[in-house]
C-alpha cells in the first residue's frame, strides 16, 4: 500500500507557472504508476499526466500537453507536475494517484489517492 500527499498549490496569474509535487509513504513506491487528475467545481475528475514506474513512459491530456511536465524521482518517492503557461481553466483541486501495473488514463484503474491540493489561476 502507498500513501500521497500532494504539495504545491496556490493562486498564480495567467500565464504563471507551479510545481505540484506528490510525495509518497509505504513500500514499494517505485513500481507504482503515478496519475495527475483534476476537479473543477461541478464538474468531473479529470486526466492530466501520467508517468510510469520508471519514468520511461508519459502520457498527457491535449488540454495541457507542451505545457505541462510530469517527471518522478524515485529516490526520493516524489512524483512532480511542471505547470507552465498556466490558464484560468486549469483552476482546479489536483490530485496524484497510484496504482500499479501500466500508465492509464481511466481513474476508475487508481487504487490509492491524494487528499489533493488547490490550484487558482486568475484572468
Amino acid at each position: 500500500q502507498v500513501q500521497l500527499v500532494e504539495s504545491g498549490g496556490g493562486l498564480v496569474q495567467a500565464g504563471g507557472s507551479l510545481r505540484l509535487s506528490c510525495a509518497a509513504s509505504g513500500q514499494f513506491f517505485s513500481i507504482y504508476t503515478i496519475g495527475w487528475f483534476r476537479q473543477a467545481p461541478g464538474k468531473e475528475r479529470e486526466f492530466v499526466a501520467t508517468i510510469s514506474w520508471t519514468g520511461g513512459i508519459t502520457y498527457y491530456d491535449e488540454s495541457v500537453k507542451g505545457r505541462f511536465t510530469i517527471s518522478r524521482d524515485n529516490a526520493k518517492n516524489t512524483v512532480y507536475l511542471q505547470m507552465n503557461s498556466l490558464k484560468p481553466e486549469d483552476t482546479a483541486v489536483y490530485y496524484c494517484a497510484a496504482r500499479r501495473g501500466q500508465t492509464s488514463r481511466a481513474r476508475n484503474d487508481y487504487a490509492y489517492w491524494g487528499q489533493g491540493t488547490q490550484v487558482t489561476v486568475s484572468s
